[in-house]
C-alpha cells in the first residue's frame, strides 16, 4: 500500500476519484493527509467527510520555503511516499522541489507542454480560442519551471464545436482521474523510474 500527501487549494475534484477507488478496495492506496492553502476550500470538506486527516497553513507572512518547510513536516510525520498536487495554486519552492524529487506528481488540464503556466478554465478557453481539435490531460513530475517537469502520463480529449470552457473542463477532470488513478498503481508496484529526464514505465 502507497501513503498519498495531497496538496489542494480548491474542492480537489480529481481526489474523489481517488477516494472512491480506495473505500471501494480497488486501489491499494492510503491518503494519509491533505494539506490545504486555503482556510476555505472544498477540498478540506471532501477530506473531514471522508475522515481523512486534514489541515490548513497559513501562507501569511511567510516566504514560499518557509510554507513548504511546514508541509514538508506534515508530510513527512503521516509517511507520505508520494504527493499530489490536486487544484493546488500555489509554486513550490526550489528546496521543496529538490527535497522530494521525484515524489511530488502534478495534474495539468492540457497536452504538455501545450497551454503550460495557465490554471483551470483559463486554460480551457485557451485552448477554444486556439481552435484545437484535441487537449487533454498531463501528470507529470513537478520541477523547479513551472510545468516543465517529466512527463509521466497524458491522456487526449476531443474538443467538440459545441464545448465551452466549462463542459471541456469537465471531460478533461475525467481523463484526468484515470491517468491520476493509473499512475498510483504504477508507482505502487514500482513501475515508474526516471532515467535523463524521461520517465520510464516498465511493463
Amino acid at each position: 500500500m502507497i501513503k498519498l500527501g495531497i496538496l489542494a487549494s480548491t474542492n480537489a475534484t480529481d481526489m474523489q476519484a481517488v477516494i472512491d477507488e480506495i473505500e471501494d478496495g480497488t486501489l491499494d492506496a492510503e491518503i494519509a493527509v491533505l494539506v490545504a492553502n486555503k482556510e476555505k476550500c472544498g477540498a478540506l470538506e471532501r477530506a473531514r467527510r471522508h475522515n481523512i486527516p486534514a489541515c490548513y497553513i497559513s501562507s501569511k507572512n511567510k516566504s514560499m520555503e518557509e510554507f513548504d518547510r511546514e508541509a514538508d513536516k506534515i508530510l513527512k510525520e503521516k509517511g507520505v511516499e508520494l504527493v499530489l498536487l490536486i487544484g493546488y495554486m500555489k509554486i513550490m519552492s526550489p528546496w521543496f522541489v529538490r527535497e522530494w524529487k521525484h515524489k511530488v506528481v502534478n495534474i495539468h488540464p492540457s497536452l504538455l507542454p501545450k497551454f503550460a503556466g495557465g490554471m483551470d478554465l483559463d486554460v480551457h478557453q485557451a485552448v477554444l480560442d486556439a481552435g484545437e481539435k484535441v487537449t487533454g490531460a498531463t501528470l507529470h513530475f513537478v520541477a523547479e519551471e513551472v510545468d516543465a517537469g517529466p512527463i509521466i502520463l497524458q491522456r487526449e480529449v476531443y474538443v467538440d464545436e459545441e464545448d465551452t470552457a466549462d463542459s471541456l473542463k469537465k471531460k478533461v477532470q475525467a481523463a484526468e482521474q484515470e491517468i491520476i488513478l493509473k499512475a498510483i498503481r504504477l508507482f505502487n508496484e514500482g513501475k515508474i523510474r526516471v532515467e535523463d529526464n524521461r520517465v520510464i514505465i516498465s511493463e
